[in-house]
């Protein structure tokens, strides 16, 4: 059944504009989607819930720009041995849920610099709690860290899956335009602005996925706030920058919607250049459609100091080597010199945001501090 829903080129369709294509806030966002996607609404509702049953989408959501709110960070650890690596994973996943992405990697050259810091994750912490460091040094003592590097984001050139729609890219491939670095920044938001923007940040529930406007009137209902009146302030988010795009978050470690993406490999990809060429160095690699994330990123010490790290997914390790082959040779056309690169293959990964509620991590604090 669920290779099936994947070779259904409507489903495919309807998936590569839904993973990262409606950007902004969207009253209607079903309504929308389907006018994109040449179907009716109630067709898209259809398809979406059956892809949400079997596991293909893991989950249907508002987004909220990375670092636009609460500054996060990249972490790596390194562990002792591989049992204390796989350990450290599941302890993570069950006890932590402040940290988003919990991977595990290998780098593609053993000998390379922090070839030993094999478990990564992605942290985020509520507004007004610890710091990244603080909370850092609470998990190395339960996961038994010997050491952490803390990777904060300088600036940030893409952040947009879009499995579906880079599946079968040719190496080289380029956007029409080189992105712009954005570097973080928190909007001066009101407590209205606060209360309508963490009742988006949760993935919608099976319930909510209703066609027109009716997809947020629980959210309304739960905070007390008229639907209009709701609407229209998250409307004024999305111009305040607050606001990432109405996503459908393709799972793409389930190996039907691996196959069909073209995402069977992953990959952390590094560069280290010239302080100076930062910025130029992660617009050009950014500008690389293969890439979904990238960012300028300060603290990776243990790793040669690169600055510009970025994923790619592809079909097999030897597609993600090509796109690389491809963003060097743009580094090398702009004669910015390649002072080292990494490639870091992700072998076991947890995907989910980073829970955003003050009052949970206080909690937290008090059970494992």
């Amino acid at each position: 059944m669920s290779s099936a829903l994947l070779d259904d080129t409507a489903n495919r369709r309807l998936l590569a504009v839904a993973e990262d294509q409606l950007v902004g806030f969207h009253e209607q966002p079903f309504a929308e989607l389907s006018a994109r996607c040449d179907m009716t609404e109630e067709e898209a509702l259809h398809r979406l819930r059956a892809m949400l049953r079997e596991g293909i989408i893991r989950s249907i959501r508002q987004t909220l720009p990375g670092n636009a709110l609460t500054p996060g960070c990249l972490v790596a650890w390194q562990l002792s041995d591989a049992s204390a690596l796989s350990n450290a994973y599941d302890w993570l996943i069950e006890h932590d849920p402040f940290s988003g992405h919990v991977v595990i990697r290998e780098p593609d050259d053993l000998s390379a610099p922090g070839a030993s810091f094999r478990l990564w994750t992605t942290l985020r912490l509520p507004e007004r709690t610890n710091s990244p460091d603080e909370h850092c040094r609470i998990l190395a003592r339960h996961i038994g860290a010997e050491r952490y590097a803390l990777m904060p984001v300088v600036g940030m050139f893409r952040l947009s899956v879009g499995h579906m729609r880079r599946a079968a890219l040719p190496p080289g491939t380029l956007d029409d335009v080189m992105p712009a670095m954005q570097r973080p920044a928190s909007p001066a938001l009101n407590e209205r602005q606060r209360l309508v923007l963490n009742s988006l940040r949760p993935p919608l529930r099976p319930q909510e996925l209703l066609p027109g406007s009716a997809v947020w009137q629980l959210r309304a209902r739960e905070i007390g706030m008229p639907l209009p009146v709701y609407l229209s302030c998250a409307h004024h988010l999305a111009q305040l920058g607050a606001v990432g795009r109405f996503a459908v978050i393709l799972n793409h470690t389930h190996p039907a919607a691996k196959r069909a993406a073209g995402a069977a490999e992953a990959a952390l990809l590094m560069w280290a250049v010239p302080p100076g060429s930062e910025e130029q160095a992660g617009g050009l690699c950014a500008r690389h459609t293969c890439m979904t994330h990238c960012y300028y990123r300060s603290g990776a010490v243990p790793f040669g100091n690169p600055q510009i790290m970025g994923m790619v997914h592809g079909a097999s390790r030897a597609a993600i080597r090509a796109h690389k082959r491809a963003m060097d040779a743009a580094l090398s056309a702009a004669d910015i010199p390649l002072l080292l690169s990494h490639i870091h293959w992700t072998l076991r990964a947890t995907v989910r945001p980073s829970l955003q509620d003050g009052d949970a991590y206080r909690r937290w604090l008090t059970q494992f501090a």
